[in-house]
């Protein structure tokens, strides 16, 4: 059992709704094999992909955000049934996916080549990054991790929560119905499998959400390599009231901020 969910001897996740306790689904997890095949896959992909202008890969990434708009009751219903967040929130949390033009426009703008003085600044893609997405936003969480790595001209593979697991797949499916084959792909299972692909040569950068101690984890396995990550990892925020403050919505923001997804976010206040 890992993080309270279970992992059948024969290497398939329970898939379990929190709210009932009742199976949803096995999802089999992936093996070496399936490991080893997806980052060869990945590299030979992130060639072709890194060879598209700018241009035409940030074309593709907001079409492929706007495809989220065919699927989005489908998918609210499916973070609900695994990760367990009332279907309102569910809803924010998919809409906030569909339409991430602005955002693209400005990772455009910083992926150009830049003219300094005598000098042009050239940003090359590094290869392939491995996502490790978090279960508190097992949807939201995966195109913010993405989308940046995708538009400089990596191969991404996307390791979800093996708490929300068809959410994560969901989410990599929709991506690659647009993009070229294999410059996006899934591997499923617990933090044994997201060991293994943040170990491999194959793997060039590590981006992960997640709680501090798999963080630690994380850096320790890039450390010998020097593999480039980025981490956002577990905490909360103090909350500062200033003595000219509307003190009145700040008890009220006080409450929202430190009960917002059950108080399960990092960036909610301490109070």
């Amino acid at each position: 059992m890992v993080q309270g969910v279970k992992i059948s001897e024969d290497g398939y996740i329970i898939n379990t709704n929190p709210a009932t306790n009742e199976e949803i689904s096995r999802i089999r997890t992936s093996t070496q094999s399936d490991i080893d095949e997806t980052i060869q896959k990945a590299n030979k992909a992130q060639i072709v992909w890194s060879a598209t202008p700018l241009s035409q890969r940030i074309t593709l990434l907001k079409k492929a955000c706007h495809v989220f708009e065919q699927i989005k009751s489908k998918l609210s219903a499916k973070i609900t049934e695994e990760m367990g967040k009332p279907i309102a929130e569910a809803e924010d949390e998919v809409k906030a996916m569909i339409n991430k033009d602005a955002f693209l426009d400005l990772i455009e703008k910083a992926n150009k080549d830049e003219k300094l003085g005598s000098s042009v600044v050239v940003r090359d893609a590094l290869g392939v990054v491995a996502l490790i997405s978090p279960w508190n936003f097992p949807a939201g969480e995966i195109p913010l991790l993405a989308l940046p790595a995708l538009a400089a001209g990596n191969a991404v593979i996307v390791k979800p929560s093996e708490v929300a697991p068809e959410c994560g797949a969901m989410v990599v499916e929709t991506f690659a119905s647009v993009l070229p084959p294999d410059t996006i792909q899934l591997l499923q299972g617990d933090g044994t499998v997201g060991s293994k692909i943040v170990q491999s040569n194959g793997v060039h950068m590590v981006a992960m959400t997640g709680s501090s101690a798999t963080g630690r984890k994380i850096m320790e396995n890039c450390a010998p390599g020097l593999k480039r990550l980025v981490l956002e990892l577990g905490g909360k925020d103090p909350m500062v009231v200033f003595a000219d403050a509307d003190v009145d919505k700040a008890a009220k923001d006080a409450v929202t901020f430190s009960l917002f997804n059950t108080g399960q976010v990092c960036c909610l206040s301490n109070v």
